[in-house]
Order: structure tokens, then C-alpha cells, then sequence
């Protein structure tokens, strides 16, 4: 296999992964990884590189899982808006809201195979949404007005990825798109400016959350 970005990100997917179903989500098919180790170690050797983060795009964490069940359940939130899925790993939450009638869904990620991913995870629920390979922060003005919805699930996992992306999520709400956070208990999510709209207990597993399951609050963060 060729290796490397310059390759084939979506044969890599293919042949690292399985298709399955998120338990909270099972109306969605993804491709998805079994163990973060071997998944890990062969991005690694793919694209040539040690010490990389973990391949967030393989697996269906908590916060993109109660994101799809909120929207599915309540179509009528998304219906006929733009949505965007910000940093949306797999893009279960954007597949989600072109599910439930969104007029335009736009999925971002700075990782390629995060992009690949969200583009075969789309195809294989024949849904359309458009993976931007793009870190938005910075790029794109909070007064564009280019989405309705921006959909930020499980985000505020480090300290330094909260501190880049949060004021421009922020921003982003107080020029008039409504924003979703999801916070399945991670240290670093606001405790202030957030307006609670939904709660989920998300099945895991212990390999990758320590627990059996999570508890997930979906709110609304103020401008």
C-alpha cells in the first residue's frame, strides 16, 4: 500500500476498519475500529510518523453519539438549516442532521483521514454532506452568517484545543448561529455560558472511557 496523505486514505479506512453501529445511534452505519491500539499503530505506519494523536476519526465517542440521538429525535431542530459538524471525527453528527432534513451539512477536520472518513461514512448511509479539510478557526469570520447550527460535540478534551477553538465558538454564537456543545464529563468544558438542552447516558467502552457508560449533557453556548 502507498503510504502517507499522498495514498489511499479511504483503502486504509476500509481495510482498518469494520462497519457498525453506535449503540445509542444504530440507524447510522460507520466505519469504525474495534481496539485503539492496532488502529493507532497502523496510522502510525502508514503515514510514517510516531508519536501522532489518537485516531479520533475511528471511533463513535459519547458526544457525537448523544448529538446524532438529540437530532434524530427532534428532526425539526435541523430541519432546513445549514449545518456544520465542527471537528467531526467520524461525521456521525453531520450524517445526523442530513438525516433529518438539514438544507446544507458541512463537516470539518483538520486530520485527512478524519475528511476520508466523514466522506465513506456519508456515502455508506447515502447522505450528502462536505467534508472540509480546514481548521475554521481564524479562517472563517463569526459574521460570515454561513451556518444556522454548529454542532461541537466532545471538543474541550485538552486545555489548549479548548483555548483555540472556545472564543471562536463563542464569537460564532453571539454573531447569531446557534452552537451545541456536548460534554460527556471532560475537564476542560465551560462552566459558564451554557444553556442545558438535553442529557444521554452513552454506552462505552472500558478500553477507551474507563467506564461502562457516560453520562452526556448536550447544551447551548452563549454568545
Amino acid at each position: 500500500m502507498t503510504t502517507g496523505p499522498e495514498g489511499d486514505p479511504e483503502g486504509f479506512i476500509r481495510t482498518h476498519t469494520a462497519i457498525a453501529r453506535p449503540p445509542l445511534v444504530p440507524e447510522i452505519a460507520l466505519h469504525l475500529a474495534t481496539e485503539i491500539t492496532p488502529i493507532w499503530q497502523a496510522t502510525e505506519a502508514w503515514l510514517g510518523e510516531t508519536g501522532i494523536e489518537p485516531p479520533f476519526w475511528a471511533f463513535a465517542w459519547p458526544g457525537s453519539q448523544a448529538m446524532a440521538r438529540l437530532i434524530l429525535d427532534a428532526p425539526a431542530r435541523v430541519a432546513g438549516r445549514r449545518v456544520l459538524d465542527f471537528a467531526a471525527g467520524c461525521g456521525l453528527a453531520a450524517i445526523a442532521a442530513a438525516r433529518a432534513g438539514a438544507a446544507l451539512v458541512e463537516a470539518a477536520e483538520i486530520d485527512p483521514l478524519a475528511v476520508a472518513a466523514t466522506r465513506l461514512n456519508a456515502a455508506l448511509n447515502g447522505v450528502a454532506v462536505t467534508a472540509l479539510a480546514a481548521d475554521l478557526v481564524g479562517s472563517v469570520s463569526p459574521r460570515a452568517g454561513r451556518w444556522d447550527l454548529i454542532l461541537a460535540g466532545d471538543v474541550c478534551y485538552e486545555a489548549p484545543m479548548t483555548g483555540h477553538i472556545l472564543p471562536w465558538l463563542r464569537a460564532m454564537a453571539a454573531a447569531g448561529a446557534e452552537v451545541w456543545l456536548a460534554d460527556p464529563g471532560r475537564a476542560y468544558v465551560p462552566r459558564e455560558g451554557l444553556a442545558a438542552m438535553a442529557r444521554f447516558d452513552v454506552p462505552v467502552t472500558r478500553e477507551l472511557e474507563d467506564c461502562d457508560s457516560r453520562p452526556v449533557t448536550i447544551a447551548r453556548l452563549l454568545g
